[in-house]
């Protein structure tokens, strides 16, 4: 006797697409694979399901944008070990999409040395605030310094909305 949720998981029979499992066997209602946009600005959510170990615990199964919605709500750690159906166990960090590419120390530091001219913003993709703070030498000094306070709480997200990878 299986013990897999019902829901959605990855087709075998067709790659990208997937399948729905009712809890004891395979229907036959079937979702094609996503068409890739042209130019998507937010990070399409990894394919799962996944599981999670938490304080020992195996938990799940979570969908790639379940583990998305985590990490923006700061549920889901960059360092939290996560697996696939058949695979190993690793990082939440190396899941494409969940993260942010940028990293956090990375911003801290420029922020701290360049906020005033707004590299900081320049380096986590958000170009409109990197050209105001630069314009007004970080609002006086001022907006440099509340962005350094914010990349080092680490509640500054990159253009996507992802969090800074830790």
């Amino acid at each position: 006797m299986s013990t897999t949720p019902a829901g959605w998981y990855p087709d075998p029979q067709q790659p990208g697409g997937q399948r729905y499992w009712d809890g004891a066997t395979w229907t036959e209602h079937r979702q094609p694979p996503p068409v890739p946009a042209l130019s998507s600005p937010v990070p399409t959510a990894p394919q799962g399901p996944f599981w999670l170990a938490v304080m020992g615990q195996e938990t799940g199964p979570y969908t790639g944008l379940d583990l998305q919605n985590m990490a923006r709500a700061r549920q889901l750690e960059a360092n939290t070990l996560v697996r696939q159906a058949t695979g190993n166990w690793f990082s939440a960090s190396q899941i494409p999409g969940v993260f942010s590419d940028k990293d956090w120390l990375t911003a801290l530091l420029l922020s701290l040395f360049l906020g005033y001219l707004g590299v900081d913003q320049f380096y986590l993709g958000n170009t409109g605030l990197g050209i105001g703070k630069l314009l007004t030498l970080g609002g006086c000094g001022i907006w440099a310094l509340i962005d350094a306070i914010r990349i080092a709480m680490n509640t500054v997200p990159d253009s996507n909305g992802l969090p800074l990878r830790r």
